[in-house]
C-alpha cells in the first residue's frame, strides 16, 4: 500500500462548494481507501491506496465528487515520496520562515518557465517564486492574501490547461507527515 495526499481545488470556501470532511472521508473509504484522514476544511485527505496511479486515482476521486455532491471538482494526488520531494527541495529557507510566507502550488503537470516570462520579477520583491517538479514556490513576505505576486501568478492564462493549487508551508510540512509509511 502505497500513502497518498488528495488535493482538492477550491472547496468550502466562502461557503460555496461544500464537502465535510466526515462526507469525504466517507467516500475515500467507499473507494475501498484505507487509513483515511482529513486535514483542515480546505481539502487535504491522506489514504493509502493498493493500485492505480496519481492520475488515476485523481480521475477516479473527482468523478465520486461529482456523483456524491453533485459538482466537479479539481483534485491532484501525490504520493508520499513526492511530497516529501517538494518539501525537501525548497529553495527558500524555509525552517526561518513562518507558514504563511511560504506557499507552494501544485500543478497537475510538468510547467516550463516560459509561462511565467511575463512576469516582472524585479518589479515583486521582495517577492520571489521558483519553480520545482510539478510545483511552484512562493515567497510571500506578507502573506498571501497581500502578495502582489500571486495575483500576478494567479492568471487563468498562467496555468491554461493545468489543475493548479496552493497550500501553504505548514500543511505542506503535514501532509508530508501524514502521509509518512
Amino acid at each position: 500500500m502505497t500513502m497518498y495526499a488528495a488535493l482538492l481545488r477550491g472547496i468550502n470556501v466562502g461557503g460555496n462548494r461544500k464537502i465535510p470532511m466526515a462526507g469525504l472521508r466517507a467516500l475515500l473509504e467507499d473507494l475501498g481507501h484505507e487509513g483515511v484522514r482529513t486535514y483542515l476544511q480546505s481539502g487535504q485527505a491522506v489514504f493509502a491506496a493498493g493500485g492505480g496511479d496519481e492520475e488515476s486515482l485523481a480521475a477516479r476521486l473527482t468523478e465520486a465528487i461529482e456523483e456524491r455532491f453533485g459538482f466537479t471538482v479539481d483534485v491532484i494526488v501525490r504520493d508520499h515520496a513526492y511530497l516529501r520531494a517538494v518539501a525537501e527541495a525548497c529553495p527558500f529557507p524555509s525552517a526561518e520562515l513562518e507558514g504563511r510566507q511560504l506557499h507552494v502550488t501544485y500543478f497537475s503537470a510538468p510547467v516550463d518557465a516560459s509561462r511565467f516570462a511575463e512576469i516582472d520579477r524585479a518589479a515583486r520583491l521582495p517577492e520571489e517564486f521558483r519553480l520545482g517538479d510539478r510545483v511552484l514556490y512562493l515567497y510571500a513576505p506578507n502573506g498571501l492574501g497581500r502578495s502582489q505576486l500571486a495575483t500576478d501568478l494567479a492568471r487563468p492564462r498562467l496555468t491554461k490547461g493545468l489543475i493548479a493549487t496552493t497550500r501553504n508551508w505548514n500543511t505542506v510540512v503535514k501532509l508530508v507527515e501524514l502521509t509518512r509509511e
